[in-house]
Parts: structure tokens; C-alpha cells; sequence
């Protein structure tokens, strides 16, 4: 396993790649392989955006 700050953001940008090349590069299972590849990014991000905590000088 790879154990550096760097990696996680370094897999979703290889496949946000994958995913725009296998997008602009073909129809039918590449169209497939491109919205599973771009897909990732964003369920980390809401994955992310799930796990925040509020901030303690939040007003609310």
C-alpha cells in the first residue's frame, strides 16, 4: 500500500485522465469506462464533504 500525502490525489488525477481520454477516444464501453473513471473523484469529494466536522466558531 502506498503511504504518502501524495498518492490518493495522484490515483483520482490518473483517473480523472482515464476517464476524459476513454471519453474523447471512443463510444460504448469506453463511454462506460469514462463515467465510472470520472465518477470516482466526485464520490471521494462527497465521501469527504460527508466525514467534515463543523467548525467550533460556526454561529449556527
Amino acid at each position: 500500500m502506498i503511504r504518502s500525502t501524495f498518492a490518493l490525489p495522484a490515483v483520482l488525477a490518473l483517473l480523472s485522465l482515464a476517464g476524459l481520454l476513454s471519453a474523447l477516444t471512443g463510444d460504448g464501453w469506453r463511454d462506460l469506462l469514462s463515467w465510472t473513471a470520472l465518477s470516482v473523484p466526485l464520490l471521494a469529494i462527497a465521501w469527504a464533504a460527508s466525514r467534515r466536522s463543523p467548525r467550533k466558531d460556526d454561529p449556527k
